[in-house]
């Protein structure tokens, strides 16, 4: 026996016909939603008749959710009434399944016997009967009914005779084909401009002056997206060019509209010769009846759309909607010719068609066309790349999964739109590649990121609720934010007197780890910053969808603007992208954006109000306390009293809060003007096209110092070391590098694998820390307070975890990078801003602020 892989399956006999046998025997226990079961749910009792209209209320909910998330689903219940039978047909409409029924004609005795041998049924023989009778007399019609399959058992044997239930893939479902494809827009009988578009795409053309035989790259193969005849002046050419295509195996295709109307006319139909199809036909007069058979054969084999690669992929002629991608329904096909229309008429006297896409969620990429548009552009992982060629545009395709557009100009106007092309459709918002702003809707709750490796991350709903707050009302336009900086751990606690942290232990973590190589790099004192930069201002509307805010935006780790004057940051901009114009970066990385991980200097120019309040007031109250005391010690005019081991104390008390405020203020000076601040990149994170995790870091260091050079007024390089972490006499003339530069009062350095991702030598996949910081004693104090270093306070703060730090750290960081690969494969906002917002959410887990 045979059914659809997505199928409702509707079980339809009295009591006692073997229904529920028969499921239990060729489905799977979660595939069956039983009505006794679900009375047993609801009543502990699965016989109790009063439980029967709850019971049935669960059984529809569980049936939608189902047919919602493609499952296969059998309905154990008589099924007996039609007006029973009518409710699951309507809902295998609703969900665009195929509904099945399997009647169970089995004979009234045998039906008896066995509900005589149940002492749990209480109700009498005669309910058997009646439902036997009402069987009869409900399915003289119920091929009328809806079902695209019935299966009528006659009798036991025939019920026995089934040793399995083979199960049909869909004609639609090719999960199993993962390309690379070479997706191509809406042809329309331009087969020159096709020849040209294969050819550049790198297809091998023979014969190219006949008949040709094209032969695809290795491994790849084409899809055509429909409507391949119609306006333009070769379409019987492009037919049999994509029909050779798919015998060949070299292509696939779905059906457009013109084809199906097209179709419609091979087969003699009555059809209106309009909108191209009457150059259609007189084009194929001059073709053999036996090639307008092939076509006809051809275009009636023709699959209204395709699910590709595992799922990640749709295409069909107008697109598609997530709840109707791999189901198969007349409503289906009719969205994939012709989309959704709002039923009104645009001055042109065009139907306005719906905009789907604007409300696509759906985790496939759909690729589509039908509706002319002046450029390809993706849009909630949608993309229209139809862009006109028949109406003197261009023939475009999408090499997937690079998600690369490739084209060729139309050689001529072939046929004069309604619409003039430059002119976009109403509601088909191509003029964008984002989103407006993110749905509150998708934050609220508790959230599961799942990383391309299929890693989760979830994010607890307090967090999530305190992300929102700073975001909606602290953050920079939305846009902007497509990174947020991790957290860092530090190193292990070092044991070496007065140190709380010192490269020994960085060192050895790595070592512990498998990573062989690292790199250490000064960390500067300043204010983490990620900077984002274009060559101009249409780049900036053109990538981020961001009008009138200049050429780029600063931004804190919390996705706060960094600068509280916009003149002042776009001065800033200005002169970082006149170093990046000098450095000839924008051809280098053929980009006009990039996004950088920078530390701005100083410390003050964003920490005034925390010096202010915290650190200036501690170090103050400390020198007075310290100072005040031991003027009342050194008062003391009693000979009978000794003070002086207190009074050494109190020295050294005193020093200390000394040494505290000369520490910040190493990393503090006024800043009036931009001639006071200084950038120091450590990351190129991104450019269009590419996300830069993928280069080591010394890579970033030479490009970093390369763009340095071009302006030693604002930019900072800095200064690293690259060590092999089992070289005693390397690791040792680091650490001797990293004493020199805390005692000068540098902070102390950030230690990393070479690898920006880390790798271990066994190739394993440890949740290794991507970076560690080792801190100077000194810079310690600030963050500790001025007598940390006091032996009793030292060992106690020797006994800080650093567990829940690094697993923050590593989450944000792999979160992090997770984000710029979605922004940067052009994956709607709200995909990358879930990463986004999940740093942000993580920042407000419960760790020791100090570490």
């Amino acid at each position: 026996m045979q059914i659809p892989e997505l199928s409702l399956v509707v079980l339809v006999g009295p009591s006692g016909s073997g229904k529920s046998t028969f499921a239990q025997r060729h489905f799977k226990a979660s595939e069956i939603v039983s009505s006794d079961a679900l009375r047993a749910v609801v009543s502990d009792n699965e016989s109790d008749q009063n439980a029967t209209n709850d019971a049935f209320d669960l059984l529809f909910f569980i049936i939608r959710k189902r047919l919602k998330n493609g499952l296969l689903t059998v309905v154990d219940a008589t099924n007996v009434h039609h007006e029973d039978r009518l409710k699951l047909t309507n809902l295998a409409r609703e969900y665009h399944v195929l509904p099945i029924a399997i009647i169970f004609r089995i004979h009234e005795s045998v039906c008896i016997a066995r509900h005589q041998l149940r002492q749990d049924r209480p109700f009498g023989n005669n309910v058997i009967a009646n439902q036997i009778s009402a069987l009869r007399r409900s399915t003289r019609w119920i091929k009328e009914e809806g079902f695209r399959q019935i299966v009528n058992f006659q009798s036991e044997a025939e019920v026995n005779a089934v040793e399995s239930i083979e199960r049909e893939r869909l004609w639609n479902n090719r999960k199993f084909d993962h390309g690379p494809f070479d997706i191509i827009g809406d042809v329309h009988g331009c087969f020159d401009e096709l020849l040209m578009l294969l050819e550049k795409l790198d297809y091998t053309i023979q014969n190219a002056t006949d008949f040709p035989k094209i032969t695809a790259p290795e491994g790849r193969k084409a899809v055509f997206l429909g409507d391949l005849v119609d306006r333009g002046p070769k379409s019987p050419e492009v037919v049999r060019l994509v029909m050779q295509m798919c015998a060949d195996e070299q292509a696939l295709c779905v059906p457009g509209n013109h084809d199906m109307k097209f179709l419609r006319l091979l087969q003699g139909r009555n059809v209106q010769l309009t909108h191209g199809l009457e150059l259609t036909k007189a084009q194929m007069e001059t073709y053999p009846a036996e090639f307008h058979e092939q076509v006809k054969l051809f275009l009636d084999d023709l699959v209204s759309h395709y699910v590709l690669d595992d799922g990640k992929l749709v295409v069909a002629h107008a697109g598609l909607r997530e709840e109707m991608q791999g189901r198969g329904s007349g409503a289906v096909r009719e969205f994939c010719y012709y989309g959704e229309s709002t039923g009104e008429i645009d001055e042109f006297g065009l139907p306005v068609r719906y905009n789907w896409a604007a409300e696509y969620r759906g985790r496939a990429a759909v690729v589509y066309g039908h509706t002319p548009v002046p450029t390809a552009q993706w849009y909630n992982n949608t993309i229209d790349i139809d862009t006109g060629c028949v109406f003197g545009g261009a023939l475009t395709a999408l090499r997937y999964p690079e998600r690369q557009l490739v084209s060729v100009p139309a050689l001529k106007e072939h046929s004069v739109p309604k619409r003039p092309l430059h002119i976009p459709a109403p509601n088909i918002n191509q003029q964008a590649a984002f989103d407006d702003v993110p749905d509150i809707s998708d934050f609220l709750t508790k959230m599961r990121v799942e990383l391309s490796d299929g890693t989760p991350i979830v994010i607890r709903e307090e967090n999530t609720i305190a992300a929102m707050e700073v975001m909606s009302r602290f953050a920079i336009n939305p846009k902007w934010l497509i990174y947020l900086p991790p957290t860092m751990s530090p190193s292990e606690t070092s044991h070496l007197e007065g140190y709380l942290e010192h490269p020994a232990e960085a060192f050895a973590y790595f070592r512990e780890q498998g990573v062989q190589q690292v790199i250490c790099e000064e960390k500067h004192m300043g204010s983490r910053a990620v900077v984002i930069v274009a060559k101009d201002e249409a780049a900036v509307l053109q990538r981020f969808g961001i009008k009138d805010e200049g050429i780029g935006v600063v931004y804190t780790r919390t996705g706060r603007s960094f600068f509280n004057e916009k003149d002042l940051e776009q001065r800033f901009l200005q002169q970082l992208k006149e170093a990046l114009d000098k450095m000839g970066f924008w051809d280098t990385f053929q980009t006009n954006w990039v996004c950088l991980d920078c530390e701005l200097l100083p410390w003050s120019a964003k920490a005034l109000t925390l010096l202010q309040q915290q650190y200036a007031a501690v170090g103050s109250a400390a020198r007075f306390a310290a100072r005040e005391v031991r003027s009342v010690l050194q008062s003391n005019q009693n000979p009978n009293i000794d003070l002086s081991a207190m009074e050494v104390i109190y020295a050294e008390k005193q020093q200390l809060a000394e040494d505290f405020t000369a520490a910040y203020r190493r990393y503090c000076w006024p800043v009036s003007g931009l001639e006071y601040y200084r950038l120091a990149p450590f990351h190129i994170l991104a450019t269009e096209g590419a996300v830069h995790t993928d280069k080591d870091h010394r890579w970033h260091m030479e490009q970093i110092h390369a763009l340095c050079a071009m302006d030693h007024s604002l930019l900072l390089a800095t200064p690293y070391h690259i060590v092999q972490v089992n070289d005693d006499a390397a690791c040792a003339e680091i650490t001797a590098w990293w004493e020199q530069i805390t005692a000068q009062g540098g902070e102390g350095m950030v230690v990393k694998s070479l690898d920006f991702v880390p790798v271990t030598t066994d190739g394993s996949s440890k949740r290794i820390q991507p970076m560690v910081k080792c801190r100077g004693r000194e810079y310690l104090r600030i963050i500790y307070g001025p007598e940390y270093t006091l032996p009793e306070n030292l060992e106690r703060l020797r006994q800080r975890g650093l567990g829940a730090k690094r697993n923050l750290a590593w989450r944000e960081f792999q979160l992090g990078v997770e984000g710029l690969r979605r922004f940067v494969a052009n994956e709607p906002l709200r995909k990358w801003h879930e990463c986004v917002f999940a740093v942000l959410a993580l920042e407000s887990e419960v760790v020791d602020p100090r570490l």
